[in-house]
């Protein structure tokens, strides 16, 4: 379903500040191209330091927990008892990644908390801003960690189970930053102290833009299951060995990477996405058959039964086509979360902000993971979209303007009033 209709357009000066915002975190980067701010790291920490101080400023009475996650809290101005609304999103990103991915749900909270304040908008339930921690997996491969937390899916025992690139557990990264990975049971939410939440994104795709519609109002969520793969040969000298006799772990690696693809195309995983995202190769030398490969493989579906029948049906074609090469490998999964989908009366507050504003608005699943995906496990969750430009995202061309971002953030305040006032 889709929707499109003469806009009222944000302000100036909201769009001015949300550009303001979006330059002060992009700045907390550790240099090279895009935006590199990894999960439990110190910019990452740095960038919730300047959403609390924002936060604070405003008169929000602002925490972290155990887990990292910053919450600022709007108390109501009215008397009484009833659960929260909340809205955010996180500040970390991949490696080399955008200025947008999480961050625009992140300015899109702090300028509607600044417009609450200033405009004294009456309200019955708590308002909560959060940004979480380490939502993205490219660190420690499993994503939405922080979020994972407040949910009860991950506990201190898997954090000294997940380790990094330079071996490096996930607990060890949370003690260097100052967090607490052995009390992050302490994070979790209860059920009964929430009414609502919504997160504002871009989009991550191209489908807004090219139907020139400026909202999304998403209804599920894909699933991921990512899974590592290691595939064992035998290194060799590339010159003295025939290639009949070669067990070449790589030719093994690039038949699995084909596998994938194809897969993936067969008119039977349509809706199916398969991407093979790190693959390295031992010992790495131009004269060495290669003896050793390691690769990760990604699978996304909005059909949980598909994406594990399709992690199944990748472990059986990999084995064979081990064996083919007469090389052996091992698949470990990483990490396994199931689709969602979102609830309709939530979504439908979304679909009625953008209706009484004047923007145009298509209803749409989204292809990769959030925090909402875990939240909703604990209170009901929506989620606003905005355009990415040409759909890049995950890479420094990302793009959102600031006023599709405020455009968004005017659909995120307005939702959030109605749900205020729902019961």
């Amino acid at each position: 379903m889709s929707k499109q209709k003469t806009a009222n357009s944000p302000s100036i000066s909201s769009i001015l500040r949300i550009a303001g915002d979006i330059d002060a975190f992009a700045a907390l980067t550790d240099g090279g191209k895009g935006v590199t701010r990894l999960a439990y790291s110190r910019l990452e920490r740095a960038a919730h330091e300047h959403f609390a101080n924002e936060m604070t400023a405003l008169g929000l009475d602002v925490t972290t927990d155990a887990a990292g996650n910053t919450i600022a809290e709007l108390r109501p101005t009215e008397q009484g008892d009833l659960p929260a609304i909340g809205t955010g999103s996180h500040l970390d990103s991949v490696p080399e990644g955008g200025r947008f991915d999480g961050i625009a749900g992140v300015v899109a909270a702090m300028e509607v908390a600044r417009q609450v304040v200033r405009d004294a908008i009456p309200r019955q339930r708590p308002w909560r801003f959060v940004v979480f921690a380490a939502e993205e997996g490219a660190r420690f491969g499993q994503a939405c960690n922080g979020s994972r937390m407040i949910a009860g899916s991950t506990t201190s025992r898997e954090t000294y189970e997940l380790v990094d690139d330079s071996g490096t557990s996930m607990a060890e990264a949370m003690r260097l930053v100052g967090l607490r990975p052995d009390d992050i049971e302490s994070a979790r939410w209860e059920a009964k102290d929430w009414f609502a939440f919504l997160e504002l994104h871009i989009e991550q795709g191209a489908v807004l833009e090219s139907r020139g519609i400026s909202i999304g109002a998403v209804d599920a969520i894909s699933g991921s299951t990512r899974f590592s793969v290691t595939v064992l040969g035998q290194a060799s000298h590339t010159g003295g060995t025939p290639m009949h006799l070669r067990r070449d772990a790589l030719v093994t690696a690039a038949a699995c990477v084909t596998a994938c693809d194809a897969l993936a195309r067969d008119p039977q995983h349509h809706g199916t996405r398969i991407t093979v995202g790190r693959l390295t190769v031992h010992p790495g030398s131009i004269t060495t058959i290669p003896g050793k490969v390691e690769f990760t493989v990604d699978i996304r579906d909005v059909d949980s039964q598909r994406q594990r029948r399709t992690a199944e049906a990748l472990g059986e074609v990999f084995g064979r086509i081990a064996e083919e090469g007469s090389t052996s490998l091992v698949v470990a999964v990483m990490g396994d979360t199931s689709p969602v989908v979102l609830p309709e009366w939530v979504t439908r507050h979304v679909i009625a902000a953008a209706n009484e504003l004047g923007l145009g608005f298509l209803v749409l699943p989204s292809g990769a993971s959030h925090d909402s995906q875990q939240v909703n496990r604990i209170a009901p969750t929506g989620m606003i979209f905005v355009p990415s430009r040409h759909g890049l995202s995950h890479v420094p061309e990302e793009f959102t303007t600031s006023e599709q971002i405020a455009c968004g953030t005017d659909v995120l305040l307005r939702a959030m009033m109605r749900l205020d006032g729902a019961r």
